[in-house]
């Protein structure tokens, strides 16, 4: 993989202190495997933290756009925000404003990346760009963003539409156009602006399209994403044929099951954690709803939570016997071929 713009902004935010903690946690992780006892030492090296469980589409296979949450709805605020802020920063160096919902639906949202901006913090954050407006676009520029992934997932309305409920491809485009136009304006390197593709069958033929449409526009990269279906075992229209695409793999029976062999390990128990917008510290991005909480960080400070009891019982069973974890059962991370 080429060395890009993206991996240099990464790399300029590792301080010696975080940069020690990294190396702490990476030392945690691999002597946890080898023990199969879980130890972590340091802080995480990335914090996902949710803006907002809202959203203007209807996705199929998203919780939030189905509206099908059983936890309460709402923005995380402004002040709780840097709170959370002001316990990592020393330590935490990525920071990803994408959980559930669109991030650009909470007012707020764009101050929250300049907060983390003037902390020396990376900031990353996916969008389905129906808010890029002219405004929107050049705030996003001045936020100090360092990357802007945008779901283009179709290059016609009429594919777009098929997985993106609700929205309109133009709007997409043009909100890529304003990012673009405002980014050179402003003579900024950031935000890296990558096209995000999920692939599914009914969008699989439009993939040369979409390397095309990412070129002609100038997005820094476009990336090809397989789709979590969660109805997979008996087939799903959503998955692709094109076998590098699809997660799954039809078996002799005709059902479906993942294409890889599930691990007793996952790096991110001991790199990350998710906070929900009220305070929720969930393991990773596949607890959707928030069913494994670890700890409410209103109440712990986040360094307590991620050494605590609960935490470490949860790292315990993925050492142990992962596959029996409900949320780990349709996930790729710490995977391998099947021989």
């Amino acid at each position: 993989m080429p060395i890009t713009s993206d991996h240099i902004n990464l790399l300029s935010k590792l301080s010696l202190v975080r940069l020690v903690n990294a190396v702490k946690i990476k030392w945690s992780f691999h002597y946890s495997k080898w023990t199969k006892k879980p130890s972590v030492k340091g802080l995480p090296i990335s914090l996902t933290i949710e803006p907002t469980t809202a959203c203007n589409l209807g996705c199929p296979e998203c919780p939030s756009g189905l509206k099908q949450f059983s936890r309460p709805e709402g923005n995380i605020k402004q002040d709780f925000y840097k709170s959370i802020i002001d316990q990592v920063y020393k330590k935490t160096y990525y920071l990803n404003f994408y959980f559930q919902g669109e991030p650009y639906i909470n007012p707020d949202f764009l101050q929250m990346v300049s907060y983390a901006n003037s902390k020396k913090m990376y900031t990353a954050t996916s969008t389905n760009a129906h808010f890029l407006n002219d405004k929107n676009s050049k705030a996003t520029i001045e936020s100090g963003l360092s990357r802007l992934t945008i779901s283009i997932d179709g290059t016609t309305q009429e594919t777009y539409e098929s997985y993106r409920k609700n929205g309109s491809l133009d709007k997409v485009l043009e909100g890529a156009k304003n990012v673009i136009k405002w980014k050179k304006e402003l003579k900024s390197k950031t935000p890296y602006i990558i096209f995000q593709f999920l692939v599914v069958k009914p969008n699989q033929h439009q993939i040369e399209d979409a390397k095309q449409l990412a070129t002609d526009l100038g997005v820094d990269e476009i990336r090809f994403k397989t789709a979590q279906v969660y109805n997979y075992e008996h087939g799903n229209e959503l998955i692709p044929t094109i076998d590098k695409y699809s997660r799954y793999k039809k078996q002799a029976d005709g059902t479906y099951r993942l294409k890889n062999k599930m691990l007793n390990e996952c790096w991110r128990m001991w790199s990350s954690c998710v906070v929900t917008w009220d305070g929720k510290i969930v393991p990773c991005c596949f607890d959707k709803d928030a069913i494994h909480q670890l700890g409410d960080i209103q109440e712990t400070n986040l360094k307590e939570i991620w050494q605590n009891q609960a935490y470490n019982g949860f790292r315990k069973a993925l050492l142990t016997n992962r596959q029996e974890i409900d949320i780990c059962q349709n996930c790729t991370e710490g995977t391998k071929v099947w021989e």
